[in-house]
């Protein structure tokens, strides 16, 4: 078996592994335990597959997160707990999404369909116009997200997508973290400024 696919441990009910955080885990790995290995894809799965739909993988995303699965299993003994291994992971799916924009042919963009899928709750009566204004906004996110450039993208959807901190981001986006902040700062500013220019284009 390949390590690192997903998928591989649904279905197959609790396990002790399920119990152990993610550092024991990475022990049990080196040790030799493949089964530690599928117990931390079976966890970190949804959200390493996330951060490839929002950093612009698109439909490439399930090829970039198993890709990313066999290096760090390949590179585990460089793991050193400084940072979580979910940070650890997601720094890796980052760096193969940007690989794939390198060598694809043509750039599609980023997908940013799931950065806003949130489901909305429902509720009164009037909760059928608040879906469509939600749905309005999500929208204009998206559209206004594809006009930043790369590295401001990034740390939009690392910040407030992913719901990443400061330090999580400095990891996943090998950066300083005074420079996580200072660029997210500058990245919303002008993320407002693209959002508001498309509130008076509509006006």
């Amino acid at each position: 078996m390949e390590p690192g696919r997903p998928g591989r441990c649904h279905g197959s009910g609790p396990t002790a592994e399920a119990a152990l955080d993610d550092d024991d885990l990475v022990t049990r790995v080196r040790a030799g335990d493949r089964e530690a290995y599928d117990a931390l894809v079976a966890r970190h799965t949804a959200s390493a597959y996330r951060t490839a739909v929002l950093l612009g993988a698109g439909p490439d995303a399930e090829d970039v997160v198993q890709e990313a699965f066999v290096k760090a299993y390949r590179k585990l003994s460089r793991y050193r707990a400084e940072a979580s291994f979910r940070s650890w992971l997601l720094a890796i799916v980052a760096n193969e999404t940007r690989n794939l924009h390198r060598t694809r042919s043509r750039r599609d963009g980023l997908t940013l369909r799931a950065a806003a899928a949130e489901p909305v709750v429902a509720g009164g009566a009037d909760d059928g116009l608040d879906a469509v204004l939600a749905a309005e906004r999500r929208a204009a996110l998206v559209g206004a997200l594809r006009l930043l450039p790369a590295r401001d993208r990034e740390a939009i959807v690392c910040r407030y997508l992913l719901d990443l901190g400061e330090d999580e981001t400095a990891t996943v986006l090998g950066l300083p973290r005074g420079t996580v902040k200072s660029r997210t700062h500058r990245a919303l500013a002008k993320l407002r400024a693209l959002l508001d220019r498309e509130v008076a284009h509509r006006g």
